[in-house]
């Protein structure tokens, strides 16, 4: 394949899967986020670097957020949401903190290609992104990117737009969260 094919496929994949996003789920995540007092991430591997992409736009937004596992996340408690990733259904850690977090108050968001999954049975809301990950990428349709690629490719889109829809929500402008950027780069 060329690498205009591979572009125009890969292209398509997400299109397709970002198309598939049920906009009930989408505006009840966004709802969520604009309505939590703390918000909290969590995602392994791959979807983790997604996470954290997510986390820093919620800062910019203004939001109390923070990514697990950081020195400086503070504890969930009632009003507050714990946002995590788990593309293919569960991950024990994911499942951990799941249940931390609602013995402590705090609402579960789930964002998963899994809906039927563990984690996301044990959350208050999902969010389904249809895409292949890791756990079911060899047979015979597979997309054109490698192991869970598009499941991650599809996060970062997929929570860019989180992140606009929150902004509309919250009134926050361009030049606010830019001025919630870091000036130490």
């Amino acid at each position: 394949m060329t690498m205009l094919h591979l572009y125009d496929k890969a292209l398509a994949e997400l299109r397709d899967c970002l198309g598939k996003i049920d906009a009930t789920q989408f505006a009840t995540a966004t709802e969520a986020i604009a309505a939590a007092g703390r918000i909290a991430l969590y995602g392994v591997g791959r979807e983790g670097l997604q996470i954290k992409g997510l986390a820093m736009r919620l800062f910019h937004l203004g939001l109390r957020a923070a990514v697990v596992g950081d020195m400086t996340t503070p504890p969930l408690g009632a009003g507050d949401l714990l946002i995590v990733s788990a593309g293919p259904g569960d991950f024990s850690t994911v499942s951990a903190l799941i249940g931390v977090a609602r013995e402590a108050g705090a609402r579960v968001l789930v964002v998963t290609a899994d809906p039927q999954g563990a984690a996301a049975g044990k959350a208050d809301l999902v969010l389904h992104v249809p895409a292949q990950t890791m756990a079911n990428d060899q047979g015979a349709r597979t997309s054109v990117l490698p192991m869970g690629s598009l499941y991650e490719g599809a996060l970062y889109i997929a929570f860019e737009l989180l992140v606009l829809a929150v902004r509309d929500r919250l009134q926050v402008s361009p030049a606010i969260m830019r001025a919630n950027h870091t000036n130490l780069e």
